[in-house]
């Protein structure tokens, strides 16, 4: 059944809502900021943890962020997905750190092309524990297709998101995180078509993020997926400085279902 998935998004060491578009490979000076918070990262954790949430993530919008996610899963152990720079070689060492799973995004598609070695290798640093692994195939719309956005969203891959595609990646994880680039952070709704692609392409638990802006978007996302889709909701959420969604309401959205 859908869910509401949580989330903390950090960057510069700072929990921030920001425009998933605007992010910069090179350069913040054309970052667009919703919202940075006053509280470090283990107040959200914390919270969540108290509130009773799960499968929340933890993204590292760029360096300088590590600190603050070891502190977020340090307040929440086991409860917390960690991504942003995970390779074969730190995927063990968040796990360590408090990761419940870790989210493997860009290190996937070395030059624009995605990798099944590098995957293979994540998965043996988790001791092939497919449980532990999350693929993040955040995308862009091109064509009327969607296809996987890597590098804080900036650099288009050839890799569609598809049926085959999503067949291909099933049986080496436990769940996908997809964000919908285009509409990051803009509350302007979601992607309807491709949240109602997802539940038919998917088996697994999928979590789809971007646009969301208001409570009736868990219903709607509810509806175009018969359930099998969760929902992040970010810079709408009153704890992030929005004033579309409620955070208690969407706490007890969860309880309900």
């Amino acid at each position: 059944m859908t869910r509401f998935r949580p989330c903390i998004d950090l960057h510069a060491g700072s929990v921030k809502q920001i425009v998933g578009g605007t992010l910069s490979t090179t350069s913040d000076a054309t970052l667009k900021t919703n919202w940075t918070s006053e509280h470090p990262s283990a107040y959200y954790a914390d919270l969540y943890r108290h509130r009773g949430l799960t499968g929340a993530h933890v993204i590292m919008l760029g360096p300088g962020n590590e600190e603050a996610a070891k502190e977020a899963l340090s307040a929440y152990r086991g409860g917390m997905q960690a991504g942003g720079g995970i390779t074969e070689k730190n995927a063990r060492e968040w796990i360590e750190n408090g990761a419940e799973k870790v989210i493997i995004t860009s290190y996937l598609f070395p030059d624009s092309a995605f990798s099944m070695d590098r995957l293979k290798a994540v998965l043996a640093a988790l001791g092939n524990d497919k449980a532990k692994l999350v693929i993040d195939l955040s995308c862009r719309r091109k064509d009327d297709k969607w296809f996987v956005a890597t590098n804080k969203w900036q650099t288009i891959t050839d890799f569609e998101l598809s049926q085959e595609s999503i067949s291909l990646l099933e049986p080496h994880c436990s769940e996908f995180l997809i964000h919908a680039a285009d509409v990051e952070g803009l509350q302007r709704g979601i992607d309807h078509e491709l949240v109602s692609k997802l539940a038919e392409w998917c088996t697994i638990p999928v979590t789809y993020a971007g646009g969301g802006r208001s409570i009736q978007d868990l219903e709607l996302v509810k509806k175009l997926s018969n359930g099998k889709v969760d929902l992040t909701i970010g810079s709408a959420l009153d704890i992030f400085g929005g004033f579309g969604v409620k955070f208690d309401d969407c706490v007890v959205w969860n309880e309900n279902q």
